[in-house]
């Protein structure tokens, strides 16, 4: 019968003494010579120093597209209150458009054109003759224009009583076409108080024709060529 093999012991000191011994007088510059424990020690501590930078690195960029993320969606939900409320009020909102669109078609209809300028000159001389008020100065200045519309200053000066005049203005307010006044003021005429002189700057406007518009349009597109040059 054979004789049954005794386990060999482990020796811990032993072994101790051979990773102290691989673990010493190592050279920092020169890994390649270690021992094989302190170079797959060495390889280990590398491989986690990479794996945790790029975990880092990883993580870093999702945590910015997680918050830019956040963002869009608080973004996307306002849009989406907003349109949801605007959703909500579209009819009203078209009830709204149609009134302004009325509105302004009112107003485009108490503009005359070129044409009727001097017919809407004439009412404004024929308010204050109506009135009794005598006319020192009615004088039309050089024609505005302006991005939809020309406006023409009419230098006006009037005499005649409070009375009178204040009637001539109420009737410049109520002509069909709009004109105001503006720069009014009042003085006694020379050795008449019964008598007032008022001196005003009536205002018309009217339609701008084809080759205003087109002008305009030159004139704005050589202020934005002018402006971008500079």
């Amino acid at each position: 019968m054979s004789k049954k093999t005794q386990p060999t012991s482990f020796d811990f000191a032993r072994w101790q003494q051979d990773v102290r011994s691989q673990f010493s007088g190592l050279d920092p510059n020169d890994p390649s010579r270690w021992p094989a424990m302190p170079r797959r020690l060495l390889l280990l501590v590398v491989a986690l120093a990479v794996l945790v930078g790029l975990w880092y690195v990883v993580l870093s960029g999702m945590r910015t597209q997680l918050e830019t993320e956040r963002q869009r969606e608080a973004q996307l939900r306002t849009e989406f209150t907003s349109k949801v409320a605007q959703a909500a009020n579209l009819e009203a909102l078209r009830v709204q458009l149609e009134q302004v669109r009325l509105y302004v078609s009112q107003l485009e209809r108490q503009l005359p054109s070129r044409a009727e300028m001097d017919a809407l000159l004439s009412d404004i001389n024929q308010a204050g003759i109506g009135r009794g008020l005598q006319f020192e100065l009615f004088r039309p200045g050089q024609v505005e224009l302006r991005d939809h519309y020309a406006e023409l200053p009419i230098a006006v000066r009037v005499s005649g009583s409070y009375h009178d005049i204040g009637m001539f203005v109420s009737d410049v307010a109520h002509l069909s076409r709009i004109v105001t006044l503006n720069n009014i003021s009042l003085a006694p005429a020379p050795n008449r108080p019964e008598v007032l002189t008022m001196d005003a700057t009536a205002k018309t406007f009217r339609y701008l024709d084809p080759e205003e518009v087109a002008q305009r349009q030159r004139e704005q597109q050589q202020q934005r060529a002018a402006g971008g040059q500079r």
